[in-house]
């Protein structure tokens, strides 16, 4: 049987060592033949040292899999089975900017979540739809698995604007799945939980352990409260939110519900001289990679796990496991809505559970959106599509009314601001804003 060819673009990342980890553990089942990780010259360095390292990785185990490694794009997806981008335009300086501008308006700094996602989304959209249209020529067939963040709005625009099967995913659910089960002494493989929401803006709307629906009886459990939302999310007060609303929100919905603590933070870490979460993880990659560098080192060392992406792996693994052998599992991923989430339109992606197959991944009927959050989703999914027409365009006009209509930002003149700040810092990664001017 012929074995499959995986495509890693942005495969110089500090990621990949887990990546290729899942590869590894699934040899026996996805027979991968394979491997080619792709960058950009700028990354030549880091990928050289990752492909050495994946090398030994597999040579460990005693697999034949073929390593490679290129600049050349085309070159790489030529053929190719699956494709999984994980790639960040403009690298790390591009995140700090992300940061650091919406902080000087005294709103959230995060590379997702807020001016920061939008700025991260307008340089990332224009690069996935040329690798889409690539693949549209190179492998028609293939499955482009994007963890490449703002993983929604992403997916969203490869579904809009390419004929290429796209499926988004994070790592977030997941996590989540393995803290209840862990908080709760429940085995993974015995509790399921119904998700609803968008990327980085999901909620846990029931939880079932062997099928039974335990939602509101686990509401009312001391251990529930104590464990598990001290943690869900993290900052002072969020128990007393998640008990009200009985969801249980992704972390990322801190920068909502208690933006202005998350802005101090931020401010008071930059302020202090500790930088942003990108001046962290320049530190941490530059620790990662030197242990790369060791001729000794054959495995994914432990460090890893603080650079972010904990069951990044098992996740995109996993996913491409259920498609190629059809086994019909449950997957919590960013797909096309198709009338799963009522509130929203049928071509908004969406963040929920799916039963995936060699088909692709079918979302499950949500019904309608928990009422006390449904007026946040549907403005951030907007948010969404006017970034995605500024991102494909080059639409300032769309560009303002995506901010304007981002809960985190306040004001017109705020909006109007950011803006014109942000496409002027990334004006080397914007050219179709400046095109006629």
């Amino acid at each position: 049987m012929k074995g499959l060819k995986l495509v890693i673009i942005g495969g110089g990342s500090s990621y990949t060592p887990e990546l290729m980890e899942g590869i590894i553990i699934r040899q026996s089942i996805l027979n991968t033949s394979e491997v080619v990780l792709v960058d950009i010259a700028g990354g030549k360095e880091k990928l050289h040292i990752i492909k050495e390292l994946t090398e030994r990785m597999v040579g460990k185990c005693g697999f034949d899999i073929k390593i490679s490694a290129t600049m050349d794009r085309r070159e790489a997806l030529d053929g190719a089975d699956y494709v999984i981008t994980q790639f960040r335009v403009g690298g790390l300086e591009a995140r700090s900017s992300d940061e650091k501008i919406p902080l000087r308006y005294n709103t959230v700094g995060q590379e997702t979540t807020g001016p920061g996602g939008f700025a991260k989304a307008l340089r990332t959209v224009p690069v996935i739809l040329e690798i889409a249209e690539e693949m549209e020529e190179l492998c028609p067939d293939a499955w482009l698995i994007n963890f490449t963040n703002p993983s929604g709005i992403v997916t969203e625009a490869v579904n809009t604007y390419s004929s290429i099967r796209c499926i988004g995913l994070c790592n977030v659910p997941i996590n989540m799945e393995r803290h209840l089960s862990e908080q709760l002494n429940v085995p993974a493989d015995r509790l399921y939980c119904e998700f609803v929401g968008l990327n980085h803006l999901s909620w846990i709307t029931k939880v079932y352990v062997d099928g039974v629906n335990k939602t509101d009886a686990l509401f009312e459990e001391a251990l529930f409260k104590e464990n598990v939302m001290k943690n869900i999310p993290s900052v002072n007060g969020s128990r007393e939110v998640v008990n009200i609303l009985k969801l249980i929100p992704s972390p990322y919905l801190d920068y909502y519900f208690f933006e202005k603590e998350m802005v101090r933070e931020e401010q008071e870490s930059l302020n202090n001289g500790k930088g942003t979460r990108a001046d962290k993880v320049k530190e941490v990659e530059k620790e990662l990679f030197e242990l790369y560098k060791d001729p000794a080192l054959n495995v994914k060392p432990p460090q890893l796990s603080e650079r972010g992406g904990s069951l990044y792996s098992e996740a995109a693994l996993s996913l491409i496991q259920s498609i190629h052998t059809n086994d019909g599992r449950i997957h919590v991923l960013n797909v096309r809505n198709n009338g799963a989430i009522s509130d929203l339109t049928e071509d908004s992606v969406i963040e929920t559970n799916c039963i995936v197959n060699k088909s692709g991944a079918r979302p499950v009927a949500a019904g309608k959106l928990p009422e006390a959050v449904r007026s946040l989703v549907i403005s951030v999914k907007q948010y969404e599509k006017y970034t995605i027409q500024a991102a494909v365009n080059g639409d300032r006009a769309a560009g303002f009314k995506a901010l304007l209509n981002h809960p985190l930002v306040h004001g017109a003149d705020t909006a109007q601001a950011l803006l014109e700040e942000i496409i002027e810092a990334n004006k080397t990664y914007l050219p179709n804003f400046f095109r006629g001017r």
